[in-house]
């Protein structure tokens, strides 16, 4: 009696499927955009930038907690502002855990982090998007400052070593 119940069971659900056919849906996915010019080509010679701090005293992180900033430039060129009349700069890296916002240096040196600024001090965080600058027809020049921050730990317990250091970051231009 159980194995009929059974093969009954399993042939009512071989009927059942039989029976309800499958719907197909006709649903598209559809994709449409369009491409554009960016509105500035960057200057070949501002690609990669080598910001170079020196040789830097460690008891100055004791008195000052910063070096003073460093400026570099990056270069646009051929800026068609029909096309888009604003740039923000991201800049992307390892960010210091002791000083977020930060880049973190590498090397025999600890104790330190790279920060960047506008001219006017206002500070430039890593992996985030500067405020807008607005372009100008033609060549566009963008100055930003970079430093050397002592960590605020480092500063208090004295902490700082010398030695070389490297950090790297990459840069993208953002036409909003």
């Amino acid at each position: 009696m159980r194995n009929t119940l059974l093969s009954c069971a399993a042939g009512l659900a071989f009927y059942i499927g039989a029976v309800i056919p499958a719907q197909a849906l006709d649903h598209n996915l559809q994709f449409s955009g369009t491409l554009v010019s960016e509105p500035c080509t960057l200057d070949p010679q501002t690609t990669d930038l080598d910001v170079n701090f020196q040789s830097i005293v460690r008891g100055s992180f004791f008195l000052y907690t910063r070096t003073s900033s460093v400026p570099f430039t990056i270069n646009l060129t051929g800026c068609d502002v029909t096309l888009g009349d604003k740039v923000t700069i991201t800049f992307a890296g390892t960010e210091s855990s002791a000083l977020p916002g930060y880049l973190a240096v590498t090397g025999a040196a600890t104790g330190v982090a790279i920060g960047m600024e506008t001219p006017e001090g206002t500070p430039l965080p890593f992996n985030k998007p500067t405020p807008e600058y607005t372009l100008s027809p033609g060549t566009n020049s963008l100055t930003l400052h970079a430093f050397l921050q002592g960590e605020p730990d480092a500063i208090a317990q004295q902490t700082i070593t010398s030695g070389d250091f490297t950090a790297t970051a990459t840069f993208e231009l953002n036409y909003p």
